[in-house]
């Protein structure tokens, strides 16, 4: 079964830009990704008729509310025959257990991943919040909790997916986004990940971004990264 590693994230404001590219693109050859701004833009509609054009589709709504209501929402994104979807491990327990539940009485059932700290956040911040620990030591902790409520994996950072996958086994989903391909300029990050390097670190897939959608040629630009990651 064919099962493409990357997962090209469709980060624009309009529904006209990514249908755009997607036509330009191969359900053989890439997943895609809607965040919260093309789907607040584009509706689930456009959704689910990325479903029917053949794209597994990973929709990274980072659900964070009661139990009931992330259960609910689940529910209905699985309706839209998503792929994958996400919810945030600082709900807690009880809500990730019933987000779990929720989309295990799908037919087709979709991966169900959690954020644990957004990439975003630093340990100045965690602290400010009253959070112990350092973000290293809170990414493990929340990872083990998903794991241990019954989701199938986390998003992580290229940082940490070596000591993750140690830890969580060959089996539980490390989806990786921050991924630089190795001909990239690297610009202003100092920290970056190559493909090849984050695939061999122990990612599951990788989210792929600006490098493709912004490239002048982003199905060439696809392609070398297909043929970095041994896929072509």
């Amino acid at each position: 079964m064919n099962n493409p590693r990357i997962i090209i994230a469709l980060d624009y404001a309009m529904r006209a830009a990514a249908q755009d590219l997607v036509q330009r693109l191969d359900p053989a050859q890439c997943k895609l990704k809607v965040g919260k701004e093309l789907f607040v833009a584009a509706g689930p509609d456009f959704v689910a008729g990325l479903v029917d054009q053949g794209y597994d589709v990973f929709l990274d709504l980072k659900f964070h509310d009661i139990p009931n209501t992330v259960a609910a929402a689940c529910r209905a994104a699985a309706r839209l025959g998503v792929w994958m979807m996400n919810v945030h491990a600082l709900g807690g327990r009880a809500m990730l257990q019933a987000a779990r539940e929720a989309v295990e009485g799908v037919a087709t059932r979709p991966y169900l991943i959690a954020v644990t700290l957004l990439t975003s956040m630093q340990d100045a911040d965690l602290a400010e919040l009253g959070i112990a620990g350092n973000a290293q030591q809170n990414v493990l902790r929340l990872a083990r909790l998903t794991q241990d409520c019954g989701l199938d994996g986390v998003v992580c950072s290229a940082r940490e997916v070596s000591a993750l996958r140690q830890v969580l086994g060959q089996e539980f989903l490390l989806v990786t986004p921050g991924i630089r391909p190795a001909q990239a300029e690297l610009g202003d990050q100092a920290r970056v990940a190559t493909p090849r390097e984050a695939m061999q670190n122990g990612s599951s897939y990788l989210v792929i971004g600006r490098p493709i959608t912004q490239a002048a040629d982003p199905l060439a630009a696809l392609a070398a990264i297909r043929r970095e990651i041994g896929e072509a």
